[in-house]
């Protein structure tokens, strides 16, 4: 299905083929959609790294490409990805199996674009996704926006990071090495417990900067309560506004990272 603004191709690794939509030229950014898929907002997002001199590969990987966010869509969607062999959303100690088919994609973005890496950002349902991608050396810029898996149904998952014990080693040496990562959420987020960004502090220390958008009652920017997608639905796209700055601190870690002086 076509997305206006983007080429697309298909893309396969260990027999499993999906179409990646593709915009821009520069160093890659792999963008991980959130539930309930590529909405216009997140293909707006994508199309802003591109503008910024990147080029934006967005995977396929549930929903129906260009189609509006509703609440009877995110249900429905979130019902699929619940029971898909795909997405682990309750495991605590290990990622789920797509994170090896996106590792892939950003080794054939790196191959494809040059430079030192990869970016890679993923978002709700994916957030925490960048985190098991960091285990690959072609991610240089991981990105963590609202970072929901595992659903936080008891305490020990609201502080989880959907991450082998393993990879986590792996993921703390890079990340001392100088490949810290950037996180993102607003306080209010159930979806994305304070607890989860928490660990991420004490596990990684100066490797993980976490921005955190006051959502709390009578807040400065009057944010609800329910926002959660800090760079597509809830983007107030305007200077001096939170999430308009958590958007420029994105982008200038991919300029940081990717385009070195």
């Amino acid at each position: 299905m076509a997305l206006e603004g983007f080429d697309d191709f298909p893309f396969t690794h260990d027999g499993v083929t999906r179409a990646v939509y593709k915009s821009g030229t520069g160093p890659g950014v792999v963008i991980m959609h959130e539930i309930p898929g590529i909405t216009p907002e997140v293909a707006g997002f994508a199309k802003r790294v591109a503008d910024d001199g990147f080029t934006a590969y967005l995977p396929h990987m549930f929903g129906e490409p260009g189609k509006p966010f509703s609440l009877p869509y995110v249900a429905g969607q979130m019902a699929r990805a619940c029971i898909s062999r795909e997405f682990s959303v309750f495991a605590k100690g290990a990622s789920s199996p797509i994170t090896d088919w996106l590792r892939a994609l950003c080794r054939q973005a790196h191959a494809e674009c040059g430079g030192p890496g990869v970016g890679a950002i993923g978002m709700c349902l994916t957030g925490n996704f960048a985190l098991s991608l960091m285990v690959d050396d072609s991610v240089m810029a991981p990105v963590l926006s609202q970072p929901s898996l595992p659903f936080g149904i008891t305490a020990s998952h609201r502080a989880a990071l959907h991450l082998s014990d393993e990879d986590l080693e792996i993921v703390k040496k890079r990340a001392a090495s100088g490949c810290g990562l950037l996180g993102l959420r607003f306080t209010a987020d159930p979806m994305c417990p304070k607890e989860r960004f928490e660990t991420l502090s004490r596990e990684l220390g100066d490797g993980f900067v976490g921005i955190e958008i006051d959502s709390s009652r009578g807040n400065a920017h009057g944010i609800g309560r329910t926002a959660h997608s800090v760079v597509t639905t809830d983007l107030v796209d305007e200077r001096g506004h939170p999430t308009r700055e958590a958007l420029d601190s994105v982008l200038e870690l991919f300029r940081e990272r990717l385009k070195p002086a």
